[in-house]
């Protein structure tokens, strides 16, 4: 159990530390991305080695997520990773189901008008022969590459910084960050960014509405999982699942080309969208140790159903 927080008084002001230690911070931030890199290099060349290419990355940064933050948690914090936003109760469920409908839900309002429309159709592709067990590795895969990016994005650094800068300092930087990280995508364009960046901000709001990982983790595996049922890419990156793939009529302002929907003017109309949907969604919010710390330096200790 974390001793007291403070041996001298810290005010809070709208969740933001007053008195913050700008060097501390840049120390622990700078520590916590080291260690999930050093851990990527160690670990995703094996995993490619046993797993091909896609495996071996999003398995590499989904331990390298879990381990830069239970090691900086226990370094600087004295918390365990639930303590991050992974508790394991019904506020975490809810706000998961929340997420999944709302990823899936805008992924389909970019892709479904344009079939009903006329302007893409679903073509066989012969060659491919998916089966049960193809779609569930593919959606382990999906889950378990958003996790790692969640982890990663919205995990310690992300609510240290959220703790001591505020909200819209620590979410656009982050979310502009996130985008730029997926410029060396197929297929990427400064259209792709743009949207990427959006999605990274959205990400991080949703963490400020519900003060858990669980939402942001459900919008985008939602998102990335409906992709692939229609035939589209991921970020660049082909999922075969269906059998299926979709073919445009329409230019690549509309399809978003190589790189898929996310490159496209359809879901940079969608983001607003998502936006609204994650405003007005009956998000329950919990009580976040790292960002909304006790009054006073009381002690608190959270467990996995039960946040601080």
């Amino acid at each position: 159990m974390p001793g007291p927080r403070n041996a001298h008084s810290v005010r809070y002001i709208d969740g933001v530390g007053s008195d913050k230690d700008p060097l501390r911070l840049g120390i622990h931030v700078t520590v916590y991305v080291a260690l999930f890199y050093a851990t990527a290099f160690v670990f995703s060349g094996l995993l490619v080695w046993l797993g091909g290419y896609i495996t071996g990355v999003t398995g590499a940064t989904l331990v390298a997520a879990l381990f830069a933050n239970w090691l900086a948690l226990r370094i600087y914090e004295d918390r365990h990773v639930v303590d991050i936003g992974l508790w394991l109760n019904r506020r975490s469920a809810e706000n998961l189901v929340l997420g999944l409908a709302g990823g899936a839900g805008t992924a389909a309002l970019v892709l479904i008008p344009p079939l009903l429309v006329g302007a893409a159709h679903l073509t066989p592709t012969p060659a491919d022969q998916p089966t049960v067990g193809t779609i569930i590795f593919v959606s382990i895969l999906l889950a378990a590459g958003s996790m790692g990016e969640e982890l990663f994005f919205r995990g310690y650094g992300f609510q240290e910084l959220l703790a001591a800068v505020g909200p819209w300092a620590t979410v656009v930087p982050v979310g502009i960050l996130f985008a730029l990280l997926h410029g060396a995508n197929p297929g990427a364009t400064w259209f792709s960014t743009a949207n990427t960046a959006g999605f990274g901000i959205l990400f991080g709001y949703a963490y400020l509405r519900s003060r858990d990982l669980w939402l942001p983790i459900g919008l985008h595996f939602g998102w990335n999982f409906t992709l692939p049922l229609f035939g589209v890419n991921v970020s660049g990156l082909r999922m075969k699942v269906t059998g299926y793939e979709m073919s445009w009529t329409t230019g690549r302002l509309w399809s978003g080309g190589e790189y898929g929907p996310e490159a496209s003017i359809l879901t940079s109309v969608v983001l607003i969208a998502l936006f609204v949907y994650l405003r007005k969604a009956p998000v329950r919010r919990q009580a976040s140790p790292l960002t909304d710390p006790p009054a006073g330096g009381e002690v608190c200790e959270a467990t996995p159903s039960s946040p601080c």
